[in-house]
């Protein structure tokens, strides 16, 4: 009978596995950059008003209009006082590596807010030349 490659004579064992949390954060990196060119490829961000949530990260954009009726009134009074109202100047910051991609990290002014997509989706967008 041949011989056995070495690789074949080990035992056969799991390679670790790592959590979403332990990954390194240059795969965090690489995989918020893919769904960037996945937005440029789509068309998101090419001057039409997109929602909040559509936006390519690192793009300046200036919100258009809020629909105040889509949240509940609570979230809408706080979203106001953080000053996310029509013609705010906004960037995306972060979006979640989770399954639903949340949060995302929206800078606004000298401040950066933690948002729900459902609450981003609420907002259009009109994106700012470079």
């Amino acid at each position: 009978a041949p011989a056995r490659p070495a690789a074949l004579s080990r035992p056969l064992t799991r390679p670790p596995t790592r959590s979403r949390a332990a990954r390194p954060f240059a795969e965090l990196i690489a995989i918020n950059l893919l769904a960037n060119d996945l937005h440029k490829r789509l068309g998101y961000g090419s001057g039409a008003a997109v929602t909040l949530d559509e936006l390519p990260l690192g793009h300046d954009a200036r919100i258009a209009s809020v629909d105040w009726a889509a949240l509940v009134p609570e979230e809408a009074q706080r979203l106001r006082a953080l000053g996310f109202d029509e013609g705010a100047q906004v960037r995306l910051a972060y979006r979640g590596v989770f399954l639903g991609r949340d949060p995302l990290a929206i800078e606004i002014g000298r401040m950066t807010v933690a948002l729900r997509r459902i609450h981003a989706r609420a907002m259009r967008v009109e994106e700012l030349a470079a």
